[in-house]
């Protein structure tokens, strides 16, 4: 069972994956700024790798001045979500998918839940975000979780009881596309990241001449 922590250059965020079959798998963590206070994030086991991804993504790109105040809700809506019966927030057009903005009184959280069925037996994955998190990653993750893209994977690692849920279709992939997938995800983030020259050292600070007595 892997074990993973990976700290920002700046040691503002953590990211962690830790396997546990009482808790979320994956966490991302964020210190308090000037101008936000800590927040958090946390992902099920079952969570598709592409919507975790897109919050990162978007973590390690500059934010545009307009995202700071994106809408979690919008890319769902123009996805066809609808108002959920009996509960608030919006479910998806097959009726698996809920997320939920909960403010009230001190609780502000946002809420994702993938069920087929009402009982526990039945959810699939799930997935957290304190009110404090920047919109704009919320944002990516609502837009990630609506995309109707396909997404790569080997029948296998569907989980069963969403395997009567899915259409799926077989093509060919060269074998060097998938044996340096991960090199190419690396080498792709690594060309967008800007580089900004460290900062220049302070300049000592001269201790006042002692006066003698």
């Amino acid at each position: 069972m892997p074990r993973v922590h990976l700290a920002s250059p700046d040691q503002q965020a953590m990211l962690r994956l830790d396997p546990s079959p009482d808790r979320q798998w994956w966490t991302l963590q964020h210190a308090p700024t000037a101008t936000r206070p800590a927040w958090s994030a946390s992902f099920g086991a079952r969570t598709p790798v592409e919507l975790i991804a897109a919050v990162t993504d978007a973590l390690t790109r500059p934010a545009a001045p307009a995202s700071r105040t994106a809408d979690p809700y919008e890319p769902l809506r123009t996805a066809g979500w609808e108002d959920a019966e009996h509960r608030d927030g919006l479910i998806s057009p097959d009726g698996i998918a809920h997320v939920e903005h909960f403010a009230q009184g001190n609780s502000d959280s946002w809420y994702v839940d993938v069920a087929i069925d009402d009982d526990a037996y039945g959810l699939l994955w799930k997935a957290h975000f304190t009110g404090s998190t920047p919109p704009h990653l919320i944002t990516a993750f609502t837009r990630a979780l609506c995309d109707e893209a396909p997404l790569p994977r080997h029948p296998h690692q569907v989980p069963a009881l969403g395997r009567r849920h899915f259409r799926s279709s077989t093509h060919r992939v060269p074998a060097a596309a998938a044996a340096f997938a991960l090199e190419n995800r690396i080498r792709e983030l690594t060309a967008r990241r800007t580089r900004t020259p460290p900062p220049a050292p302070p300049s000592p600070r001269l201790s006042p001449p002692r006066r003698s007595r």
